[in-house]
């Protein structure tokens, strides 16, 4: 499973301001938010990690013993019946100075447990470090894998499972499992594709998806809604399209965008008629 690092700058400090190092640091007060994390990432966030502030159980060969409570919240849609995780402390130049192992058992979708967390440390630490355990790590459920997305053209505007995911070529973290993509550019069809991922899919992956060009003209709404077919005539006043062979008069102020595709139009040019050929001039009789 490949290693996932998160890194939090504390904005508060993990000890009280002048306490000595051999004193047990005082609970949290019930307004201290904690140190909150959330793994792997805060956009697509499996775990969310409360540590409460970080208490001094004592000192030995120049080493301290500390714990925290953490409170541990499942915000995915799958149970965790394990999962562990090493946490790393350290200081502000980003040495690790201590660490320690954070262990989950059994966590419903939506659950919180609490858990205590103990490691030793060298050093005050001013940041933390948690990431994944190669061995019982997070299942894998909760595997996510880089891939990278690219369209033809690009810049088209990304959807995995209905979420934003930026504009295109873009590199996404998708979990396990099937999902679909959808692609949308200006001028071109919108396209959508299935995506499976496999617990053992190896990091570094891309997939390429080539837009099609848009086969009728689109009229898109001020609401949201969008109409396909051949757009008739355009006024001040109102716009007409054909849909499913029926004409539709659209108010102009409810139209927000037109899309009209290039068309080959004949034209069939008609000979002038041949005038009917005048009669013979009568001949006018000799006069007589």
């Amino acid at each position: 499973m490949r290693r996932r690092l998160l890194l939090l700058t504390l904005l508060a400090a993990l000890f009280a301001p002048g306490a000595p190092a051999k004193e047990k640091q005082k609970s949290p007060s019930s307004n201290d938010p904690g140190i909150v994390m959330f793994w792997p990432s805060q956009d697509n966030a499996a775990l969310k990690l409360t540590f409460a502030r970080f208490q001094n159980m004592g000192s030995y060969a120049g080493q301290m013993s500390l714990v925290s409570n953490v409170t541990v919240q499942n915000l995915s849609s799958k149970l965790i019946p394990k999962a562990s995780f090493s946490v790393s402390l350290l200081d502000k130049d980003k040495i690790r100075v201590g660490n320690g192992i954070l262990v989950i058992d059994d966590l419903n979708p939506g659950e919180s447990a609490k858990v205590l967390f103990q490691c030793t440390s060298v050093g005050a630490p001013a940041q933390l470090a948690v990431s994944a355990r190669n061995n019982g790590g997070v299942p894998a459920s909760l595997k996510t894998i880089p891939v990278t997305v690219i369209s033809v053209p690009a810049g088209a505007s990304l959807k995995v499972d209905g979420k934003d995911e930026g504009i295109t070529p873009t590199k996404i973290n998708v979990a396990t499992g099937a999902h679909q993509l959808e692609l949308k550019k200006e001028g071109f069809a919108v396209a959508t594709t299935p995506l499976e991922v496999a617990p053992d899919e190896a990091p570094g992956g891309s997939i390429t998806i080539t837009l099609g060009g848009l086969a009728n003209d689109t009229v898109e709404l001020r609401n949201g809604s969008v109409l396909t077919g051949d757009v008739m005539s355009m006024t001040l006043e109102s716009v007409v399209i054909k849909v499913n062979d029926q004409d539709q008069t659209l108010n102009r102020n409810d139209v927000k965008k037109i899309f009209l595709v290039e068309r080959v139009v004949t034209h069939t040019v008609t000979a002038p008629e041949t005038p009917p050929k005048a009669p013979p001039p009568t001949p006018t009789p000799p006069h007589q």
